[in-house]
């Protein structure tokens, strides 16, 4: 066969990664995550040392989920980009009456307490065997009636109710209940409804950014609006100042984009998850109440506007800052051109009078020539008189000379003229 690529076997058996739980009616179950950052290990350490101290084997340093049974209690672990999940779960004898004792009371709790991580999602669920009056009494005995939410789900082989609330123990609760349910299916269902809240909570992490991001772009965007201002009726000598703001602002805005940019993207990323949960369910209503599709429409979806409204503005911002900026640079790139060609035509003109200095220099230095020259004449034709070697007399030959030597001069003052151009050119 070829050369497998190195990941072919990863790849292949992501497929089946996270595989969903059996799960039989009655049950306890409790549900945790905690936020905990990228690459961190202690919470793995954490979790080996409960394995340690149950005997039990520990897994690869690669692997990502664990699922095992502790003695009385099942857990199953999983590692995400950016949190953990613990899930406790044991069988009840009977069907529950009430949300205690709960499955993470099995676990002991010095180790609970010292979990690494920020707790952020905690759900205990209750899954009864009965639709009739003991499932009534467990539900309206342990959730808050005023924000009851309940619907039929998975084809209505199930009944799902909760309140969305924190209760005392600072747990919020899920009464499912699922009267002849397969197991896989019966997994199915519970793992879907622990992800929804666990994914619920972890996209209302973009909120409170998005809140603050309000009031820094409205802070901004008056900035602009000042500086676009005075942009209109600036002097030239304060576009450079008007320049250096409009560089700080973008950097402030642009350092804000990139701080809350990634939180942006994982809110819309988990409410995404959070909506194709909700589908998997197959909801239908109950009477009286609301399915969790429609709570989530009505609460979570605004909060997920707001944050995908946040990194709009900040991007339109962004872009506007970025217009004005070259409109400014634009408006100097102008002026400077206009100021350059001044300075050409203030030199062109200068070149001129200095051309015109320099031929009245030249006209007065071939006069000046000529005239030495011509005394020089002068001088050799009276040595040449008295000598008796000249039959002409001196002036006779000073005016012949003249315009002799005046041609010459001027021919010489262009010819050198010529060779100057040449090497200039």
């Amino acid at each position: 066969m070829p050369t497998p690529h190195p990941l072919r076997e990863m790849l292949h058996n992501e497929v089946h990664a996270r595989p969903y739980e059996r799960l039989s009616a009655p049950l306890a179950l409790s549900h945790l995550a905690l936020l905990t950052p990228p690459g961190e290990t202690r919470s793995r350490e954490h979790l080996h040392a409960l394995l340690r101290s149950r005997h039990l084997p520990l897994p690869s340093a690669e692997a990502g989920h664990l699922s095992i049974d502790l003695g009385g209690v099942h857990l199953r672990w999983e590692q995400h980009t950016e949190f953990q999940t613990y899930t406790f779960w044991r069988n009840l004898p009977d069907n529950p009456a009430g949300f205690e004792p709960s499955a993470v009371g099995s676990v002991p709790q010095d180790w609970l307490r010292g979990v690494p991580g920020q707790w952020l999602v905690g759900m205990h669920v209750m899954v009864t065997s009965t639709r009739e009056d003991g499932a009534d009494t467990l539900v309206r005995g342990s959730l808050d009636e005023d924000s009851l939410v309940g619907s039929v789900v998975m084809d209505g082989q199930a009944e799902v109710y909760t309140d969305f609330r924190l209760h005392g123990d600072g747990f919020a609760r899920l009464v499912v209940v699922a009267a002849s349910m397969h197991p896989r299916r019966l997994g199915r269902a519970v793992q879907r409804l622990l992800e929804i809240e666990t994914y619920r909570m972890t996209a209302l992490l973009g909120l409170p950014a998005a809140r603050e991001v309000a009031a820094t772009l409205a802070d901004a965007e008056r900035d602009l609006a000042r500086i676009a201002g005075e942009i209109r009726s600036a002097e030239r000598h304060r576009e450079p100042e008007l320049l250096r703001q409009l560089t700080q602002l973008a950097g402030r805005v642009e350092s804000l984009y990139a701080s809350t940019h990634a939180r942006f993207s994982a809110s819309a990323a988990y409410f995404e998850l959070v909506q194709r949960r909700i589908d998997e369910l197959h909801e239908h209503r109950l009477a009286g109440l609301q399915t969790i599709g429609e709570f989530m429409d009505r609460r979570l979806g605004p909060a997920m506007q707001t944050c995908a409204w946040a990194g709009r503005r900040q991007q339109q911002l962004s872009e506007r800052i970025s217009r004005t900026s070259n409109l400014l640079r634009t408006r100097v790139e102008i002026e400077q051109q206009q100021s350059s060609q001044d300075l050409l035509d203030a030199m062109n003109r200068r070149q001129g009078v200095q051309l015109r200095l320099q031929s009245a220099v030249e006209g007065l230095s071939v006069a000046a020539i000529t005239y030495y020259g011509a005394g020089l004449v002068g001088y050799l034709a009276k040595g040449g008189k008295e000598a008796g070697l000249l039959p002409l007399s001196p002036e006779v030959l000073v005016a012949l000379a003249i315009p002799l030597i005046a041609l010459t001069v001027w021919s010489g003052l262009r010819r050198m003229h010529r060779l100057v151009l040449r090497e200039v050119a």
